[in-house]
């Protein structure tokens, strides 16, 4: 649920700035559940543009799996947030996702062979480190349900295999 996978798509976000800097104040259980569904989505539109745009075979699959693994989570999250009754709620950070979500899917679909492949796989690479760093350092310590709670550790070495994944495919694709 805790779409700490979430963020996986976002490129260099000012939201990870504003998070990794601690933001004002802790985020509660509404906005980090708004924060990672936003994320997963974003990360699913990549993913799906990816699949789409893709001239490298790794690449390609590696959009395949953002896809389906974001959407199990996001569902997972949306599902959780149900049961707990938490209305996931607005806030800056996942404001800030989804605006430059759009810009960079925008960038994204402006590329071509090698040269998307390129850009998408080093902003998921980026993606990744911070969406951890973020999880660990700001949602997991701000969460307060427990299962809530469970649910982002419980994600957390999924992220870490995305990244390992991307960071395998950057040497095929150029650095």
């Amino acid at each position: 649920m805790k779409k700490v996978l979430v963020f996986a798509t976002v490129l260099m976000f000012p939201a990870f700035a504003m998070a990794e800097a601690g933001g004002k104040g802790d985020l509660n259980d509404a906005q980090i559940a708004h924060i990672v569904v936003t994320a997963n989505q974003v990360d699913i539109e990549n993913g799906q543009l990816g699949k789409k745009k893709a001239s490298n075979e790794d690449v390609h699959a590696y959009a395949h799996r953002m896809i389906g693994e974001h959407t199990d989570v996001n569902k997972q999250a949306t599902d959780l947030a149900a049961k707990l009754k938490v209305t996931p709620e607005d806030n800056p950070i996942s404001k800030s996702l989804k605006e430059d979500g759009k810009k960079n899917l925008d960038k994204l679909k402006n590329l071509s062979g090698k040269e998307f492949d390129k850009a998408y796989i080093d902003a998921e690479i980026k993606l990744h480190q911070q969406v951890i760093d973020v999880a660990d350092t700001k949602l997991v310590p701000s969460v307060k349900n427990e299962e809530l709670k469970a649910l982002l550790v419980k994600v957390r070495p999924a992220l870490v295999s995305h990244l390992e994944h991307a960071q395998k495919i950057q040497g095929s694709v150029g650095k």
